[in-house]
């Protein structure tokens, strides 16, 4: 993350931001090589649940392993032109999290337990009513045993929010008027 202490934050904000973004790249290192998952997940506090199908490479080495989650958030690309000040070089604003910690397999009634908060939690957020109910539950059953569900409980994280702090009232409102409405939001909210 980036090294600058200006650009941190607190471990609260990270993690409600993980809980809200809801979708991590999930990093291990496997015999194979170093191997990412891409995967929606569920943060409730600092346990991180989410699922693999079992044909992943990560699947059958995560349990027991310490993983790392990143999260991004809105990004931007930034040109010095538009600085009232010419003395900047092109940056980029970003919000980016990194849990780390052991990861555990979870069983299956914790899987089923993970599938249906998923459910509910996005679902919600879509202004849908899905649940399990609606499916043939051996096709769900059948669902369940090509999947593993996994937990990492996070020890670490490192957290980043680059978004102009070091730019003053002119340069910022020349960066806010040129990226994107999500990142001007979080340039504005600093």
């Amino acid at each position: 993350m980036h090294p600058s202490p200006l650009y941190r934050w607190d471990d609260d904000s990270a993690l409600e931001f993980v809980a809200e973004m809801a979708f991590a790249h999930v990093f291990a290192q496997v015999p194979a090589g170093p191997r990412v998952a891409h995967v929606p997940l569920l943060a409730e506090g600092r346990k991180l649940r989410f699922h693999l199908a079992n044909a992943n490479a990560l699947t059958p080495h995560l349990g027991g392993m310490t993983a790392l989650a990143s999260v991004a958030g809105p990004n931007a690309y930034v040109s010095p032109n538009w600085y009232v000040k010419r003395t900047r070089v092109p940056t980029w604003l970003y919000v980016a999290v990194e849990c780390e910690g052991p990861v555990r397999a979870l069983g299956n009634d914790e899987l089923v337990d993970l599938l249906d908060a998923s459910a509910a939690t996005y679902e919600t957020r879509a202004a849908q009513d899905w649940t399990r109910a609606k499916m043939d539950p051996a096709k769900f059953a059948a669902m369940c045993r090509a999947i593993t569900g996994f937990e990492l409980t996070v020890e670490t994280i490192r957290a980043t929010r680059k978004l102009s702090q070091d730019s003053d009232a002119a340069d910022t409102a020349g960066v806010i008027a040129h990226v994107p409405d999500d990142v001007a939001a979080l340039v504005r909210a600093q």
